[in-house]
């Protein structure tokens, strides 16, 4: 960092309901799919009709679409003539605007929930000293304006776009060539050097999360840096030292200053917050450091909530959508568990009932929350989301009432535990399907996932010799406990279904899916015949004692293993999560008491230094090698339960029971009594930790899943 040694970092989260933090909110939003803009950019035919062949997209395809572009980094346009000369640069996110001048930005959100602002913002009149929000061109869609200034700043200061992004931005609008701008440049950050003197500012983010950091230089007194608020009806501190900018409908929430210093391997956190200088105008306040070493901002938690009542309930599966909302399963003995009104099923049918809770994006609220079940025990241990906010949740139940629906696969039930899966409606009032999975014997489902297509891919155990199968793999089951792999379509038919295990004991504990249709399994086997391909360790290190972990990658429909390996050493090791990215690298998780489990150079961690270790691994496409292989963990026990993977760094939860589990600026930094769950982040090479902290009380805590956004809030 060659500009200085202090940065004073935070967010502000823009969209209706669409990041985690949820900072803003608005009255009325839906999760319609937004509004075209009606300036057409980078759009070279006249206006017509609709495409017939883009109206023909299933709404799945249609919200898969909508979630990639989502997932795209925030761009940043160089101003060459599409909006107000003042402009320097714009961005657009869903559902606001951005336009950043010399000296301020300038917001502009629409007046429906999800609809893009237009770019012919009108700066003339007041300026950033004024009090009045800016006029807009005719036809631009935005109604509300909020403005952000630097106070004192530096007039001159040189404003540039960081690291061009691919492709240009293309304006046609109207007929006359002259009004139009072509071939502008598109920017992931914009610099503001020497904002004020020995300070640059930073912006950033990505379409849902727009971030920027003040860079300060040594012996530059942070205090210098002032904010001018305008446009706003109320400017307020909360209780956890968040600003909030509320306007009408609207609420926008900047996250209280979050700030650590790198000492000796350590993270010291230093403290800061914002300060109220009136009505309209914000300062900072941060205490003590050393100004020779940097001072960064990083994770903040943004909620976090029981979800249960006085009787015994546990979360077991975790997942989210591109809105930020959080869907959570798992099971619960008490007939109060809290529900919503229209949800599938608000009574307790008997025994532990599976539940199934949609949070909304800021934790604050129920969208929906239903019982699952008959009148024994059933239980919920994964779930999964589809671009169209269809929830797809599977586990176990003993009941030979489960609510299964119209010409599903099993509509009975074989008497000895049989798996499940049900997909809900995206309004989390009936169910798509819903079916029985299994034999005769014991059947357990713990893991699943969805492609693009809808296809539900399921794992977990049988001890049946009659679990249904299809274009099997393994057709028949080779010992007492087998892991099975399903696919089921959109309407909850079997595409295929297999056996995969050995003489011994086999499970598979959780499973996720490439773009292809490409089925990746993680679980254990005590079997030294376990079915192996392409193996990067080809027999089982400890099965004449324990278990080894095992991955495999199952090709498209079913029709092959791609690979399938041991992982483990010379104690019991076991693969309790796993994640795909977009180039089809697997990331594992789970535990392990070996001494010698595979690891490679450069990690974070190469031995083991407790009892049990939580383990890392990340296996390239193909299976032809481990990329990176590391122990996570301390003293005493510490179990990796649940994986997710984002711009290739390994978000990690779990269990442990370590008091010096490694932190990096944690939320919790020690631990509060018993087993606390943990989270990490590592990167890319896994040789360093982004972020770690405990999560917990005085009593038994654990995580058993994770779920990650494209934001990265965990």
């Amino acid at each position: 960092m060659s500009r200085g040694s202090c940065f004073a970092s935070w967010a502000l989260y823009l969209g209706l309901g669409l990041a985690s933090a949820l900072a803003m909110k608005s009255a009325g939003a839906s999760d319609r799919v937004p509004r075209p803009s009606p300036v057409r950019t980078g759009v070279t035919a006249k206006a017509g009709p609709a495409n017939p062949r883009v109206a023909r997209l299933r709404p799945s395809a249609r919200a898969q679409l909508i979630k990639a572009y989502a997932e795209l980094p925030l761009r940043f346009e160089l101003n060459r003539g599409q909006t107000d000369k003042q402009v320097k640069f714009l961005s657009h996110g869903r559902g606001y605007a951005l336009f950043l001048t010399g000296t301020e930005s300038v917001i502009s959100f629409t007046d429906r929930p999800g609809e893009q602002c237009g770019t012919g913002l009108n700066l003339q009149g007041p300026q950033a000293s004024g009090h009045a929000p800016p006029s807009l061109a005719v036809g631009d869609a935005c109604r509300e304006v909020l403005r952000i200034g630097l106070v004192g700043a530096n007039p001159t200061a040189t404003v540039s776009g960081v690291g061009q992004l691919p492709g240009t931005a293309n304006y046609f609008i109207g007929e006359d060539p002259r009004q139009w701008h072509t071939g502008i440049p598109i920017y992931a950050k914009v610099r503001y050097q020497d904002a004020y003197p020995g300070v640059d500012l930073v912006y950033y983010g990505n379409p849902r999360m727009l971030e920027y950091d003040f860079v300060v230089a040594p012996g530059v007194d942070p205090r210098v840096i002032r904010l001018s608020v305008q446009g706003q009806d109320e400017l307020k501190l909360d209780a956890q030292g968040d600003l909030l900018l509320i306007k009408a409908s609207r609420e926008l929430r900047f996250h209280k200053p979050h700030l650590y210093q790198e000492l000796h391997g350590a993270r010291p956190t230093v403290s800061g917050r914002y300060v109220l200088e009136g009505s309209h105008q914000v300062s900072f306040q941060v205490a003590s450091y050393d100004s020779s070493r940097p001072l960064i901002i990083d994770p903040v938690l943004s909620y976090s909530t029981y979800l249960g009542t006085a009787n015994f309930d546990q979360g077991n599966g975790i997942a989210v959508d591109f809105n930020g909302h959080a869907y959570v399963t798992g099971f619960t003995s008490s007939s109060s568990f809290p529900t919503t009104s229209g949800s599938l099923d608000t009574t307790n049918n008997g025994g532990h009932d599976a539940f199934v809770t949609k949070l909304n994006p800021r934790g604050s609220a129920l969208v929906y929350s239903a019982y699952l079940g008959g009148s024994a025990t059933d239980q919920g241990t994964a779930i999964t989301v589809d671009p169209s906010g269809s929830a797809y949740i599977t586990g176990q139940t003993f009941s030979s009432n489960f609510p299964t629906t119209a010409g599903a696969l099993k509509s009975t039930y074989s008497g000895n535990g049989d798996a499940f899966v049900s997909k809900l409606s995206a309004g989390g009032s009936s169910l798509v399907y819903s079916t029985y999975l299994g034999g005769s014997g014991l059947d357990e489902a713990l893991g699943i996932a969805v492609d693009s297509g809808d296809d539900a891919y399921i794992t977990g155990q049988t001890f049946s010799t009659n679990f249904p199968t299809m274009s099997a793999l393994q057709p028949s089951n080779a010992g007492n406990q087998d892991a099975f792999v399903t696919e089921l379509n959109a309407g909850g038919s079997l595409i295929y279904s297999t056996y995969l295990g050995g003489s011994g004991y086999d499970q598979g504990n959780a499973i996720a899916v490439d773009s292809s249709g490409n089925a990746y399994v993680a679980g254990y086997t005590s079997s030294t015949n376990f079915p192996t391909a392409n193996a990067i360790q080809g027999a089982c290190a400890s099965c004449s004692n324990v278990n080894d972990a095992f991955v495999a990658e199952i090709s498209t429909n079913g029709t092959g293993l791609v690979y399938s390996t041991y992982l483990g050493g010379n104690g019991d090791d076991q693969g309790m999560g796993i994640a795909v990215d977009a180039q089809g690298n697997a990331f594992v998780t789970g535990f392990t008491f070996s001494t010698n489990f595979p690891t490679t150079a450069g990690v974070l961690q190469p031995s083991l230094l407790g009892t049990a270790s939580a383990f890392v691994t990340q296996i390239s496409t193909n299976g032809t090698l481990l990329n990176y292989s590391t122990y996570l963990g301390a003293s005493r026990f510490n179990y990796g339960q649940g994986i997710a993977v984002l711009n290739g760094n390994a978000y990690v939860a779990g269990v442990t029971s370590s008091s010096s589990f490694p932190m990096v600026s944690p939320i919790q930094a020690t631990k509060s009594g018993g087993p606390d769950a943990f989270v990490a982040e590592l990167n890319a090479t896994a040789s360093a930790l982004i972020f770690s902290t405990f999560l917990g009380g005085s009593s038994f805590d654990q995580a058993s899943a994770i779920a990650v956004d494209t934001s990265g809030n965990m």
